[in-house]
């Protein structure tokens, strides 16, 4: 390896670890930030913590990855082309591309070390950060009663208006939906001014005393007349004690792993088996609709369940023939028949649409697992010629342009996958979608700089257009 060969790559392999460093760190807090609410209240030790965050760090390399290649060819380009390193290289005959050599061998050891890692190490750690944030919302749930929302605790709903006290014991403005074993859905409701738990946050039977309210409780009465007289019954209080035992949901096992059905969990040969089977049960499933549908509205079923006789007296007008009152019914009951069918077709397609996102969903995550190699290599010959082109180092201007694209990356894939999964365009399509389009402009950038050319002409670069806006004279009114 030539000396040029080792001082490019040393360069950029430190300027893209200390990039992806500070970005694995920003996007783990930002994990942090955005499951704060499961998080928050929970009593967590170090360790619990520790894992999380652990398990978080597979899960943000396909937004640091691509992004680290990117800025760091960005970064690195763009100084030797302020330092005026390309034309001191050029002038000795090295062009652009024998200076992208050795970092091209490089970035496709990257695309493939991250096609291995998509398919073992970040279906891993989906599954295991999955799992310990479902098993964290099931701990300590006393200590989770939340302000303004509905939190479950034990076999009620409670919403509280506010809290106070050292321990946030003292609650005002009290809603509380109770569950009936014997019966499904809310029929009991408590509201009250204010109350207190008495007993410890930490204990497995919370003592919750509340003060002045009232309590509903519908009545499930089968007597119709009944029913209308005395729909449910309204007592007041001055203090009412409710015992909740939570003993069960404080017992949380924090390595249970029984989340295994999400498609992020998987790996490509298990995502090929989840895909066949969903196809399987998707296609059986028109043919069971297409049967039922038209074993329903065949024209020989309607025939059947037809009266001949009235058919045949009336062969014009049959619904003029009737009274005003048969009539009536008639209309009502092939109106109740046509709501019921159109209900009917809606849930049916509502489920196969279900289904057919559910499969698309898998499809797009074996596509992403190819993609993002390929998207850490186009965006190499994105950064790396544009870098030469702007001439411009530091963490200003190249950060600011390395952002743009691969937000403008980003939000397309983002978008793309959402009209993939809502069958608008075929799955590999809205997995690819983002990289096909900067393709292109890997090229293009690629060609400009190896031509000495500008992105858009040869008086156009970014150090004139600021220099330009930094020597731009004054207003006279915001001279005076």
């Amino acid at each position: 390896m030539k000396i040029l060969d080792r001082y490019i790559l040393s360069q950029y392999i430190k300027t893209f670890l200390s990039v992806f460093i500070v970005l694995m760190f920003i996007l783990i807090l930002q994990a942090i930030w955005l499951y704060i609410k499961e998080l928050a209240g929970k009593d967590l030790d170090v360790l619990t913590i520790a894992k999380f965050l652990y398990y978080s760090t597979p899960v943000a390399v396909p937004i640091a990855l691509p992004l680290s290649v990117l800025l760091a060819a960005i970064l690195v380009f763009g100084k030797m082309a302020e330092n005026y390193e390309f034309a001191a290289m050029k002038s000795n005959g090295i062009s652009l591309q024998r200076a992208m050599r050795s970092l091209t061998f490089v970035i496709l050891g990257i695309g493939i070390t991250s096609f291995l890692f998509a398919n073992s190490v970040i279906p891993w750690g989906y599954f295991k950060q999955r799992n310990l944030r479902g098993n964290i919302a099931k701990m300590k749930p006393a200590m989770a009663i939340g302000q303004g929302t509905f939190n479950q605790l034990g076999d009620i709903n409670i919403k509280v208006g506010k809290k106070s006290g050292e321990n946030g014991e003292f609650l005002t403005d009290v809603i509380i939906h109770k569950k009936n074993p014997r019966k499904n859905g809310n029929y009991t409701v408590i509201k009250s001014k204010s109350g207190e738990l008495k007993s410890s946050l930490k204990s497995n039977i919370i003592q919750l005393v509340l003060e002045d309210g009232n309590y509903y409780e519908d009545l499930f009465i089968t007597e119709p007349k009944k029913a209308k007289t005395s729909p449910f019954v309204k007592t007041e209080f001055k203090e009412y004690a409710l015992n909740i035992d939570v003993s069960r949901l404080n017992k949380v096992d924090i390595d249970d792993e029984s989340v295994t059905d999400n498609h992020r969990m998987l790996k490509i040969n298990e995502l090929y088996n989840r895909i066949d089977t969903f196809s399987l049960a998707l296609t059986n499933n028109y043919k069971i609709y297409r049967s039922n549908q038209h074993r329903t509205w065949a024209p020989s079923t309607m025939d059947r369940t037809a009266a001949l006789d009235t058919i045949k007296e009336n062969p014009e007008d049959l619904l003029a023939s009737l009274k005003i009152f048969d009539q009536r019914r008639a209309l009502d009951v092939a109106m109740s028949k046509v709501r019921s069918q159109k209900a009917a077709v809606q849930n049916r397609e509502d489920q196969i649409k279900g289904e057919e996102s559910r499969l698309a969903k898998h499809e797009i995550e074996i596509h992403k697992k190819y993609v993002l190699g390929v998207a850490c290599i186009i965006l190499f010959f994105i950064g790396a010629p544009l870098g030469a082109i702007i001439r411009k180092g530091g963490m200003g201007l190249p950060l600011v342009i390395a952002t743009l694209f691969f937000l403008t990356y980003h939000f397309i894939g983002i978008f793309a996958e959402k009209a993939a999964t809502e069958g608008a365009f075929p799955a590999w399509l809205g997995a690819w979608l983002s990289t096909f389009i900067l393709f292109p402009i890997g090229i293009y950038l690629t060609y400009r700089a190896t031509t000495d050319q500008g992105i858009f002409s040869n008086e156009f670069s970014f150090k004139k257009l600021f220099s330009r806006l930094k020597k731009r004279p004054k207003s006279p009114n915001a001279t005076a």
